[in-house]
């Protein structure tokens, strides 16, 4: 990006514009399709970012010079926020791009001698093929982790579409790069058949395979907005009353009391109120909010709703990660359709209360998880955490009280206010109430979504899930994602509750159960994860900006056998960086990039004398 400026001056704002840097007409006309709704405001600089890259394939001078006219904010910044994003490009390359998984769930799966393939057969990643149609590269988790391996495609033009494919072959891949885009997206189906035996039990996965997720009607008719109407009904004071009676706490992992945060906002006499629905699902080995916004998605807007009557919150932002293409498409046609009838809006089913959603999709950021750094992202700003205190509560999206929840938090809140909040709480345990949906995924013999009462072990279920594929021995298992903990075969009766795996010395997070089997070079999996967190740190904090590096640099001597005054040593070295960047880091992700190794190192024969890696 040239740094060379010129100033350009409107009533409001001195600019300082790329010279000569002019966007195209079918820039332009992308870029006023998502601003021609309302004031132009820099909240809007994701979507119109979004919008130039879809019809063209990247953000070009011109464009990001278009857009900073029309959203009066300055160019370096504009700039700042779009190279922040790992899916915007900022220079010249194909329309058609295949990003392909290369993280941990899919190299169980073959994913890491595919991307080997390719680089040796079609070409090295990032580079276009003959013609210049198409590339492909290199991904982190995508969130599909019980189709792996996976990829997705994005093709740019004037009818932008992106689709997975998963699982997914290398000469699938091929023929995506060689030929015209696929006509339809695959997809193994995710329902019924990798889902938990459906059974009355089922809460969150009730309606999963059995509803059209595309069918207000349908939804309706299998119980839908009844749980709305019942709120509305109830009147605030006994919602918030009724999720604190639920006990529920927060499924992504910190495990906070919703009715607490609920209450929180409700009780703020600073207006306005804010919700944030966290969708940006990012956590390698993670695809339960996926599952449900692509099959249920309705159920989360219902959801949000009633969160937002409870709160006061007349406006919801929905947050979605970028490499969720069918969830997002599906959100986006069930807001469209809740407000068409009367569900969403001035007037929410004719009760006189207003609150409607505006959908956000992310670009790219692991942080943008982090509940502050979402904030800064739908304010236009790069996705890097805020100090705290002051808490979302006090101070949160455009610094009001705000609201933040994840969608299985958020859905559970439905069948709290169908039966009521006592009612929930008679399930699981009394530190963690209700069910929980785990993701099982690596050397599993049926990979997929499972739904359980709190309380279950972690060896049901594993056997729930068919044990390890083709028999094999299990050797580890990663619970709770890259930022969790991996467990032994002989810690298997740990119950998987938020107290149970806390005793255990281990983490529930975002209920992640990722098995590896005697196949699994686990010295690679563990170079995978420490390599995830070093790109994946925003660089805001020096303790995870270094650290990160330090640690990946340190497991690579590890591997090659080039540790410095032997491996003691380094184990040593990994534990010291560790310790700070737990102590020193602004937020959870420097806090946690150690916890997996760790472990692994400390439970694992990896790199000790004799060990197998």
């Amino acid at each position: 990006m040239p740094r060379r400026w010129r100033a350009w001056d409107s009533a409001d704002v001195d600019l300082h514009l790329i010279p000569g840097a002019v966007a195209s007409d079918a820039e332009r006309d992308a870029i006023d399709g998502v601003l021609t709704s309302g004031p132009k405001v820099r909240h809007l600089l994701l979507p119109a970012l979004h919008a130039a890259q879809r019809r063209v394939g990247y953000i070009s001078e011109g464009a990001l010079n278009h857009i900073c006219v029309q959203l009066e904010v300055p160019p370096a910044e504009a700039y700042g926020v779009a190279s922040f994003y790992a899916m915007f490009a900022l220079a010249p390359r194909a329309p058609r791009v295949v990003h392909v998984c290369d993280d941990i769930a899919c190299r169980t799966r073959g994913a890491a001698a595919m991307c080997d393939a390719l680089e040796a057969q079609v070409g090295k990643a990032g580079d276009p093929v003959p013609g210049g149609m198409a590339t492909w590269v290199r991904s982190p988790c995508l969130g599909l982790c019980e189709h792996a391996p996976v990829a997705m495609v994005q093709e740019a033009g004037l009818r932008p579409v992106d689709y997975d494919l998963a699982p997914v072959t290398f000469d699938q891949i091929r023929s995506v790069m060689a030929t015209a885009p696929q006509p339809q997206p695959f997809r193994a189906p995710s329902a019924p058949q990798t889902l938990a035996p459906r059974s009355p039990e089922l809460r969150l996965l009730r309606r999963i395979g059995l509803v059209d997720p595309t069918s207000l009607d349908d939804y309706r008719a299998h119980g839908g907005y009844a749980a709305l109407r019942r709120a509305l009904f109830l009147g605030p004071e006994r919602v918030l009353r009724e999720v604190n009676d639920s006990k529920l706490v927060g499924r992504g992992g910190a495990a906070f009391p919703t009715g607490r945060k609920w209450e929180a906002v409700a009780r703020s006499p600073v207006r306005p109120h804010y919700l944030v629905c966290n969708a940006d699902e990012s956590e390698p080995g993670t695809f339960k909010d996926r599952v449900l916004m692509e099959e249920d998605p309705f159920a989360l807007i219902e959801a949000l709703t009633i969160a937002g009557v409870a709160t006061g919150c007349e406006v919801g932002f929905l947050y979605i990660r970028g490499e969720y293409p069918l969830a997002t498409s599906r959100l986006a046609g069930a807001i469209a359709q809740a407000r068409t009838r009367g569900l969403l809006g001035d007037t929410v089913m004719g009760e006189g209360v207003r609150f409607d959603i505006q959908l956000r999709r992310g670009a790219g950021a692991y942080i943008c998880g982090e509940e502050t750094s979402l904030f800064n992202s739908i304010e236009g700003f790069r996705g890097e955490p805020r100090n705290k205190p002051p808490f979302p509560v006090q101070s949160g999206l455009f610094h009001k009280p705000t609201v933040v929840n994840n969608v299985e938090t958020l859905v559970n809140v439905l069948d709290i206010i169908s039966s009521g909040g006592p009612e929930f709480a008679t399930v699981g345990t009394g530190g963690s109430a209700g069910t929980k949906l785990f993701c099982v995924s690596g050397c599993s013999s049926r990979p997929g979504l499972y739904e359980a009462p709190f309380g279950i072990t972690l060896r049901e279920l594993i056997d729930l899930a068919g044990g390890v594929r083709d028999g094999r021995p299990l050797r580890a298992v990663l619970l709770g994602g890259a930022a969790g903990m991996f467990v032994t075969p002989e810690e298997l009766d740990m119950p998987l509750t938020f107290e149970g795996t806390r005793a255990a010395g281990a983490t529930l997070g975002s209920g992640v159960i990722m098995l590896f089997d005697d196949t699994i070079d686990l010295g690679d999996i563990l170079l995978r994860i420490a390599s995830f967190f070093r790109d994946e740190s925003c660089g805001q904090c020096v303790p995870c900006r270094i650290g990160t590096v330090r640690q990946e640099e340190a497991l690579h001597r590890l591997r090659t056998n080039g540790s410095i005054n032997g491996i003691e040593t380094e184990l040593a070295l990994i534990n010291d960086v560790a310790q700070v960047m737990r102590d020193a880091s602004i937020c959870g992700l420097g806090q946690t990039a150690a916890s997996a190794v760790q472990s692994a190192l400390r439970k694992l024969p990896i790199f000790v004398p004799g060990g197998a890696s």
